[in-house]
């Protein structure tokens, strides 16, 4: 039964590639204002998840609820206008824009006649977008970084730019996969707090391999292994879980 104050709910969602069985009976809450963790070794269909909900990969079978309502499953290109925006794994940064210009590629939603005028000056919503993705960088402290080229930047500071622009977009649901991989220690602090301010303003669903980053953000967890859902639950409880200590976690955690 799904919960009505559910703003994301997944039931039932079967992926299939050939003959593999990439995801089997999935379900998944996500609920306003909380940082909901998904875990589980590789290969276990974490990506596969954020791909169905991003309308990369078509389900076998399963249904979707947003803000209560039942819908479709959605294409890529309605889900801004869905409240829903993802980082990638591999930041995305297009290297010769200016970190401005790639914070700006997320905000077309707002813009009529499309990125390239607005951003060389040749549409009345230059100046709005702008000020869109200014503020962005300002919720991820990253204004400084503005008006430097992607590919000057730092590997932290890509990580920056990558949540500014999925912010631009104004959205209800943020997927952040992997947001902590390939940082130190200092950076990890910082995303972390990062995440638990964000939540204030959206709800977040991660993927994380960073154990640290998943117990000190989510509120909840969901743990796959071969494409099922293992164990679901409060962080805490579920790094318990014997199911989970078998298939991911060891029993030091």
């Amino acid at each position: 039964m799904t919960t009505p104050s559910a703003i994301l709910a997944v039931e039932r969602l079967s992926v299939d590639f050939g003959g593999l069985h990439a995801l089997r009976d999935v379900y998944l809450e996500l609920y306003s204002q909380e940082v909901v963790g998904v875990i589980g070794p590789n290969g276990a269909g974490k990506s596969t998840l954020f791909n169905a909900l991003c309308g990369i990969v078509a389900p076998k079978d399963g249904s979707l609820t947003l803000n209560g309502l039942s819908h479709p499953w959605p294409k890529t290109r309605e889900l801004a206008d869905l409240g829903i925006a993802r980082t990638l794994q591999g930041v995305g940064l297009f290297p010769d824009l200016t970190v401005l210009e790639n914070v700006m590629v997320g905000a077309t939603k707002f813009v009529h006649s499309g990125f390239i005028s607005a951003a060389f000056g040749r549409s009345r919503d230059e100046s709005h977008l702008r000020e869109r993705a200014m503020l962005a960088l300002e919720r991820v402290y990253g204004t400084s970084l503005a008006h430097i080229r992607a590919d000057s930047l730092s590997y932290p500071d890509t990580k920056r730019v990558a949540i500014a622009r999925a912010l631009v977009s104004e959205p209800r649901i943020l997927m952040l996969d992997e947001p902590a991989g390939g940082l130190g220690n200092a950076d990890i602090e910082w995303m972390n707090g990062l995440i638990n301010n964000l939540k204030l303003q959206c709800s977040v669903l991660l993927v994380e391999h960073h154990m640290d980053v998943v117990m000190s953000v989510c509120d909840r967890l969901y743990v796959l292994n071969f494409g099922e859902v293992i164990a679901s639950g409060f962080a805490d409880q579920v790094r318990r879980d014997p199911a989970v200590i078998a298939a991911y976690l060891g029993a030091g955690i």
